[in-house]
């Protein structure tokens, strides 16, 4: 690919956003003639999006930061079905108030992200529900589904792993890109869109739309995935040994947030600096050369700069000084997170999973008792040698417990009646 003339493209290049792209030349265009409006879906499985999403998300607040308009779609109808691409076994299926509750929790996460409104370049966010759900089946597949052939649709990666590893694919499920096609051409129709971008695993989804577009409309659409992303060490991006790494505060405090970000292995610093933060190529190919104890630096910025994008200046300054005080001047636990339980609560019995839960430390009794297994949870600095076990009112001090989970992530827990 030769250097960009539009800035999105530019953008995005420079700082790895790009995976692959459908006639990149085109697009490049295109982008350098005047705005474009462009989607990408996310689907409503949860009341929140993870860091797994974040490449997405700043690659939208980049689209708009370059002078063009970002649709975001909630699959408010295609959560009905679950994608079901690169994946083992099949989504559970959520009903319509589990649907509705988390996207409004989606919803939050974007607000931070992008500037909603009515200008051109403003955001505007859209659900797919509204035009599948009054889908006829039949007159659906008679005007739609000729366009899909069914040797097409097997050879797509997603679908071939899933019968090579003779794992059940639902005819639910084969569905899913055909809807996700036609998402593409109503967005093209109603909402100018002209790029669906997309995690590399949605390439043939997007392709599908395009190409449905182009039969039935005789419209050029265009496609651009980024690359999903695994650390160093390989793990998957968004998760952690205690659970997801959320984007909505109630689900995970800023503190925490900063941590993550903090934590940084010291090989994924300068790629996550260009990926997840707005700072200027030139800085962040400075902080990547930091060597030794100087990366903590880099790490630091990170971290403040992430905490910043999704939950404003106050909460990163404010995760930042109690990281200070907590581990550079050892400060005792004033100043952590804090969550209240009551005296009553404690002495009917509280397991030290149910605490670590209810701490926002674990995401579940059975992720705390890994965590305990592998010696990763402390209470008032002691090691944890059994989940199972009843918190004793012995152990608090002037009315508080401390729980640690790995090595930096602290919450008080003030006990109070």
């Amino acid at each position: 690919m030769t250097t960009p003339r539009s800035d999105f493209l530019k953008t995005l290049a420079e700082r790895g956003f790009i995976h692959q792209c459908t006639d990149v030349e085109a697009l490049d265009a295109r982008l350098a003639a005047g705005p474009v409006a462009a989607y990408i879906g996310f689907d409503a499985t949860a009341d929140s999006l993870h860091v797994g999403s974040l490449v997405q998300i700043m690659a939208l607040r980049w689209l708009q930061k370059c002078g063009h308009k970002p649709v975001v779609l909630i699959g408010g109808g295609t959560t009905q079905i679950g994608d079901p691409s690169f994946r083992d076994a099949s989504r559970p299926l959520l009903d319509d108030r589990q649907i509705a509750r988390n996207a409004a929790g989606l919803k939050q996460v974007f607000s931070r992200y992008l500037a909603f409104g009515d200008g051109p370049t403003d955001a505007v966010m859209v659900d797919n529900a509204a035009w599948l759900d009054p889908l006829r089946y039949l007159p659906f597949l008679r005007d739609f589904g000729t366009h899909f052939t069914i040797n097409r649709m097997l050879s797509f990666d997603s679908v071939r792993q899933r019968l090579e590893r003779e794992q059940p694919l639902t005819l639910l499920e084969f569905n899913y890109m055909v809807l996700q096609a036609f998402d593409f051409l109503e967005l093209s129709r109603h909402q100018a869109c002209e790029l669906q971008m997309g995690g590399s695993d949605q390439w043939g989804n997007i392709v599908n739309g395009i190409e449905l577009a182009r039969r039935i409309d005789q419209r050029q659409l265009f496609g651009l995935t980024t690359p999903l992303l695994t650390t160093s060490a390989g793990a998957k991006m968004g998760k952690t040994a205690t659970g997801a790494v959320w984007l909505n505060a109630e689900k995970l405090s800023p503190y925490a947030f900063w941590q993550f970000w903090r934590n940084t292995e010291d090989d994924d610093v300068a790629r996550f600096l260009r990926l997840f933060t707005e700072l200027p190529l030139d800085e962040v190919h400075r902080l990547g050369q930091l060597k030794g104890s100087e990366i903590n630096e880099a790490k630091r910025i990170l971290a403040n700069e992430a905490t910043c994008l999704a939950h404003g200046d106050a909460a990163a300054r404010d995760a930042a000084e109690t990281a200070r005080r907590a581990f550079e001047e050892g400060e005792n636990a004033s100043g952590l997170p804090s969550i209240g339980l009551s005296r009553s609560e404690l002495d009917a019995g509280v397991t030290v999973a149910q605490l670590l839960v209810m701490a926002g430390l674990s995401s579940s009794k059975s992720e705390a008792r890994r965590l305990v297994l592998n010696n990763g949870a402390r209470l008032n600095g002691t090691v944890v040698q059994n989940a199972d076990a009843t918190v004793d009112p012995a152990d608090l001090a002037d009315g508080s417990l401390k729980l640690t989970a790995g090595k930096k992530r602290h919450v008080l827990v003030q006990v109070s009646g």
